[in-house]
């Protein structure tokens, strides 16, 4: 199959798992295209949203119809790496046997991350950069595809660990769940009073994922595209003398490097499930909020003045 066929491919098998998806969460389409790109593009997501969203039964929805293995961990406090990564123990043989924890799946649920200490946290990021986790000096490869999905509730902040942002940068895309419109919560009232369990078609399986993955990576980009997305992480740098006067008054540090890597990825999967055979400049636009969103820290007049993150990448944009 040539890639432009594969593209078109690609396009109507996007379509057909949004229905699917669409028979159990009502609207929230933009944070369904952010979760499936970064699937494409074999990144990691930031769910943040207060409780009842429908978070986990978003991510569990989309699992089945990938046809992929799906685990959820709700962290907590008390939670140890070994409860998350596995551990060994002694059989009757009194040999050492190495028993997978929770992380050993297709697509990880990691339900409140920030909820969990600093050591537990970094466990699993190791899990999601690696894609292997060790025990005992020994390495575990993890199955391919691998995908954290970790949720964030904004508004409870005693008792958490909030993630460095260095294992923030880790996630491609920060997602902002929103309350659902009136007429979006009369349906979703409607559809979960009754009794009817809606049936799921598997539209994937891992391979066709992996296949779709390499796919993405081969489709090509204009020089222009690149340098804006560049140009683009550049300006959020409040020490360099190009970035604009607001970006030096509003924040402390920009995005690194990962963010025009992630920009370029990301613009590369919207423009296919877009029939596009290459991105231009619209495509990182499309996802420059959910990537830039985590990678810029504001500075205390940014929070005096109640200037969010969206200001200022709309300002940039």
């Amino acid at each position: 199959m040539s890639d432009v066929t594969a593209i078109e491919y690609l396009v109507e098998k996007h379509q057909a798992l949004k229905k699917e998806i669409a028979k159990v969460i009502v609207g929230q389409e933009k944070v369904i295209d952010q979760i499936l790109l970064s699937i494409y593009t074999g990144g990691h997501s930031l769910l943040i949203g207060v409780p009842g969203l429908a978070k986990t039964l978003m991510v569990n929805t989309i699992a089945q119809t990938l046809g992929l293995d799906f685990k959820r961990i709700q962290f907590t406090p008390d939670l140890m790496p070994s409860d998350i990564l596995g551990s060994e123990i002694l059989d009757q043989n009194r040999n050492f046997k190495f028993i997978k924890g929770p992380v050993f799946a297709n697509i990880i649920l990691a339900d409140e991350i920030n909820r969990t200490p600093p050591k537990t946290q970094a466990a699993l990021l190791e899990a999601m950069q690696e894609r292997a986790v060790t025990i005992t000096g020994k390495q575990y490869k993890l199955t391919l595809p691998y995908f954290v999905l970790a949720t964030q509730n904004p508004i409870e902040q005693e008792g958490t660990y909030p993630l460095p942002e260095a294992q923030l940068d880790r996630f491609m895309f920060a997602i902002e769940l929103k309350y659902p419109s009136v007429e979006e919560e009369i349906e979703v009232v409607k559809t979960t009073t009754n009794d009817e369990t809606p049936e799921l078609d598997v539209l994937f399986t891992a391979d066709e994922i992996l296949q779709v993955q390499h796919l993405i990576r081969r489709i090509p980009v204009a020089d222009n595209v690149v340098n804006y997305a560049v140009k683009l992480v550049n300006s959020t740098r409040p020490g360099l003398e190009s970035s604009p006067d607001f970006v030096r008054q509003y924040l402390d540090w920009g995005a690194g490097p990962r963010a025009s890597q992630y920009l370029i990825l990301g613009a590369k999967a919207h423009a296919a499930i877009n029939s596009k055979f290459s991105p231009d400049i619209e495509d990182v636009k499309a996802v420059a909020y959910g990537i830039l969103r985590h990678r810029i820290i504001k500075n205390y007049k940014a929070e005096a003045e109640s200037i969010t993150e969206e200001d200022i990448i709309r300002q940039l944009l």
